[in-house]
């Protein structure tokens, strides 16, 4: 019997996002992962066998972290509520978990996604056409509730949180708890008038 893994998939994972955050998508290698871990070389191997799928398990992760929350906001009722709750909750998101943010604020190109395998880059897909059926889903609710258009709503639900943390991710920090106050009230104020 062999010894169990002294480091875990996450461990790993953990490790990508926090060199992400500080050196960018360039210093995510296999080796400065592993040493990160406090691991050997090889170990990050037996977990991922290569860069490119190291890369689309941490862009997979955090987007499946981040829209699970604002997904379950999107659905609640009503509408109006949902949308606001929404946009607050990419705000809280991004302060909970700020090096993951700015790693999705880099988007998956910056992380290769033309390297990924036909299946990781079919889950992005997944990911992304789930969120859009969400969002168009709730769109359809608001627009006869508020008489806006596509535009304004789409604005208000997911242009303003993303203005609201960009500034912050630029400067590597969380946005500041009164972000979340601010897109709360500025996200009904666009829907309600």
């Amino acid at each position: 019997m062999g010894r169990p893994p002294r480091h875990t998939a996450d461990d790993f994972l953990d490790a990508a996002v926090r060199i992400f955050a500080t050196e960018g998508a360039a210093g995510v290698t296999m080796s400065a992962v592993a040493r990160e871990v406090g691991a050997p070389s090889g170990s990050i191997y037996h977990r991922f066998p290569g860069r490119p799928a190291l890369l689309a398990a941490v862009w997979l992760r955090t987007l499946d972290d981040f829209q699970q929350g604002y997904l379950e906001a999107l659905e609640q009722e009503p509408a109006v509520e949902a949308a606001v709750e929404a946009a607050a909750q990419v705000v809280r998101w991004c302060r909970a978990h700020p090096a993951e943010a700015k790693l999705l604020y880099g988007g998956d190109r910056a992380l290769g996604v033309d390297d990924w395998s036909a299946e990781d880059r079919a889950r992005v897909e997944a990911a992304d056409h789930r969120l859009d059926t969400a969002i168009t889903k709730v769109l359809r609710k608001l627009r006869p509730l508020t008489g806006r258009s596509t535009d304004e709503l789409m604005l208000a639900l997911v242009d303003l949180p993303y203005a609201a943390v960009r500034r912050h991710l630029d400067r590597g920090e969380a946005p500041p708890p009164r972000t979340v106050d601010l897109v709360t009230r500025t996200t009904r104020t666009l829907l309600t008038g």
